[in-house]
Formats: structure tokens, C-alpha cells, sequence
């Protein structure tokens, strides 16, 4: 289903002494099965904008459509169980939600409340372990004996179980190092593939951005500044040093090498594999003179 984002606006506390405008004149078209990531700093407004996708938050003014649920202000939604099926979102830290006895018991709640008898909703808590590439051995086991990322691997089954259509990452990566956070984003591309997933990824991760979205959705002050392509957008380094957003390591690295060599690469490279193909096709250039 195609998620189109009118004329957003959220106040928290609204008419309180404390009323804050988190986020004003959000507008966004996101494409079933296309992979999006929404950057920005902290204060920005990406979680607040997350949190609308399932109705945990309602706008105070313009709409939210997924499909054919509308999200706006004074209006209920009878349907709010069924959306927040459809769309299913991983926070940050997943694993601090975890609360059930067994791994299988954790994975199988979700699909247990929305309807589906247990034997099934077990089946399905397996078929979820082995996609996030969980021995099915530990189902028995308590979730709070595995590893941190283990853990996390374990929410976001919890989360799969249900069988989105749209999956919202809220920096799922963070806490984890630098091996551990490209297995988990490496599988959720993985997922986003082979399951033709709608995927929204907030973070703050330009690396990650560059290497995974299809289309990025800037945030600044609590708005969108800009939308495009990655390429695109990560070409205008002086319009993201601006909004307090850095380049991705590898454009860096770019720009170093031509200066160095007194090269020009003809569009921004985003990720290592393109680097090293841009390079060795530069060597055997020079080489071939």
C-alpha cells in the first residue's frame, strides 16, 4: 500500500501551558515496496513522523493515508488494531520489550493477539526465528539468556511475525558494533527483498542511508527540507552541512581521492563496493594510456 503524508502537524499537550509543535507541514508520498530513510539530527522530528504510520500518534491537523485508512485529526479509526498489523514497527533497543518466558512464546504473542490459535502462531514464531537467522534449538530457551543482538534478533521476529506490510525501522541498529550493525541492516534489506516490503528507515546513519534507501526524506526543525534520490541528495554537501547532517564516509573518501589524484567521479559513490569498482576502474585507465 502506498503511504501519502498531507499537510502533517503534531502538537504535543495540545491547548496546556505546555503545548510543543513537534512537526509542521510534513508532505510525502512513500511507494509500496519502495525503501525509504528519513534523516535528520535529533529534535528533527523523525520519531514523532514514525510513530504517525501506525496510529500510536493521530495528526493535529492535515492526514495521514495508508492504503485505505485515513489517520486525521477528530476523526476514529475502527480499524486501528488491523493497521498497526499491517504496519509493523522495530524501535530503537527492540530487546527492552521482550517479556515472555521462552523465545517462542515472545515471537508467537503478537500473531496469539491478533486471532491465531496457538499451534499456528508457534509454527509461524519458528518460521520468524530461522529468517533472522536464530537456531531453532534456542526457542525454548529464555530470551534474556542470549546475547545483546541475539536479543534484538529476537524482537524484530516478534515484529515479522506478524506480517507486515510495511516495516518501520526506528534506528535499529544502534548499540551495536560495526559487524554487528551491517548483519542486522544487511538482513533487513534481505527481508525488504524477498518479502517486497514497504521499509522506513529513521536514522541517523548516513552510511546506512546511502547504502540501503532508494529515496531519502530530510527532516530539519520538525520539518522536511528535502527529498530525493540518495545520489541526489548527498551531492549537496553544503545544503546538508547547513541542516547539521554530515556526508557518508565513502563520499568523504571520494573527495579526498580527487583531490589527491586530480580525478572527477562523475556522480557521488555510496557505498565500499562501489568505491573499489570506481577505483580499479580508474588504475586500469591509467594503466591502458
Amino acid at each position: 500500500m502506498d503511504i501519502e503524508i498531507k499537510d502533517v502537524e503534531h502538537r504535543y499537550q495540545m491547548k496546556t501551558p505546555f503545548e510543543r509543535l513537534a512537526i509542521y507541514d510534513v508532505n510525502a508520498v512513500i511507494k509500496e515496496e519502495s525503501y525509504v530513510a528519513v534523516i535528520g539530527h535529533t529534535g528533527s522530528g523523525k520519531s514523532t513522523l514514525l510513530q504517525h504510520l501506525n496510529g500510536l500518534l493521530k495528526p493535529t491537523k492535515g492526514q495521514i493515508r495508508l492504503g485505505k485508512d485515513v489517520l486525521e485529526p477528530g476523526k476514529k479509526n475502527k480499524h486501528l488494531k488491523a493497521l498497526r498489523k499491517k504496519v509493523g514497527i522495530v524501535f530503537q533497543f527492540p530487546e527492552h520489550q521482550l517479556f515472555e518466558e521462552t523465545i517462542l512464546k515472545d515471537i508467537a504473542f503478537g500473531p496469539i493477539n491478533f486471532g491465531m490459535s496457538q499451534e499456528k502462531a508457534k509454527e509461524k514464531a519458528r518460521e520468524m526465528l530461522k529468517l533472522v537467522g536464530l537456531d531453532e534449538e534456542l526457542s525454548d530457551r529464555s530470551p534474556f539468556e542470549l546475547s545483546g543482538g541475539q536479543m534484538r534478533r529476537v524482537a524484530i521476529a516478534g515484529v515479522l511475525a506478524m506480517e507486515p506490510e510495511v516495516l518501520v525501522l526506528d534506528e535499529p541498529t544502534a548499540g551495536l558494533d560495526p559487524r554487528g550493525r551491517k548483519e542486522i541492516m544487511d538482513m533487513f534489506y534481505r527481508l525488504h527483498k524477498q518479502r517486497n516490503l514497504t521499509t522506513i528507515l529513521v536514522t541517523h546513519s548516513m552510511e546506512d542511508a546511502a547504502a540501503y534507501a532508494d529515496e531519502l526524506i530530510v527532516m530539519h526543525k520538525g520539518t522536511v527540507k528535502a527529498k530525493g534520490s540518495p545520489r541526489g541528495i548527498f551531492s549537496k554537501s553544503d545544503e546538508l552541512a547547513a541542516l547539521g547532517l554530515d556526508l557518508p564516509e565513502t563520499i568523504k573518501f571520494q573527495k579526498r581521492l580527487e583531490e589527491a589524484l586530480g580525478v572527477t567521479f562523475k556522480e557521488p559513490i555510496l557505498t565500499i563496493e562501489e568505491a573499489a569498482s570506481e577505483i580499479k576502474a580508474l588504475f586500469q585507465e591509467e594503466n591502458a594510456l
